[in-house]
């Protein structure tokens, strides 16, 4: 695990973006960090989903010709495609459980991998990937003490991450459940936010 300049690392922790977020891009986002160290850190936007499917995305990266090829149980054709951040936003990432494994994955925390390359796709589309994933097109990330420097002006809560809320949990209630899990009250947070 990396060092940051706050003294610990937050890779495999949950950033939440608080109310007064002025990034419109990050509003109401909840950010799973899968690297930070004195050189910055990487994440990736969670609750944001694309309009297209997991299906369609296979198709037009042309690793099946047609939706009905693919090899998945009806949940695996639920794969979440996210918006995972504005950085290189044309390139996909798959955040799956551990159970997993390629030369290009990368374990991070909690039962949780990051694998950046086509192979994966072509698992998953096969019935042979991982358990539990998701797609992400782009990523945010920060030069280095631009995140501390972000968190200490109260634009990002952080708790560990939460693999049910990743994997589990339908994208338009990670915010709260995330919130929720840190024992913040979404309605008390925005209106106390702001106020000393």
């Amino acid at each position: 695990m990396a060092i940051s300049n706050a003294g610990t690392s937050l890779e495999g922790f949950f950033l939440i973006a608080m109310p007064g977020m002025e990034d419109d891009r990050f509003a109401r986002s909840v950010v799973y960090i899968c690297a930070h160290s004195d050189n910055g850190a990487m994440g990736f936007v969670i609750n944001k989903p694309q309009s297209m499917s997991f299906p369609t995305l296979l198709t037009q990266l042309e690793i099946v010709s047609s939706p009905d090829e693919i090899r998945l149980p009806e949940q695996g054709r639920d794969i979440l495609v996210g918006v995972g951040g504005p950085v290189e936003s044309g390139r996909g990432f798959v955040l799956h459980s551990n159970d997993y494994d390629s030369e290009s994955t990368v374990p991070v925390e909690g039962g949780i991998s990051l694998t950046p390359t086509m192979d994966i796709l072509k698992a998953i589309s096969r019935g042979l990937g991982p358990r539990a994933a998701m797609m992400v097109l782009g990523y945010a990330g920060w030069s280095a003490g631009q995140l501390e420097s972000e968190i200490a002006s109260n634009g990002w809560l952080t708790c560990p991450a939460d693999f049910d809320i990743v994997f589990e949990t339908r994208p338009e209630i990670r915010y709260e459940r995330a919130l929720a899990k840190m024992g913040v009250n979404p309605a008390f947070l925005a209106s106390e936010a702001g106020h000393a």
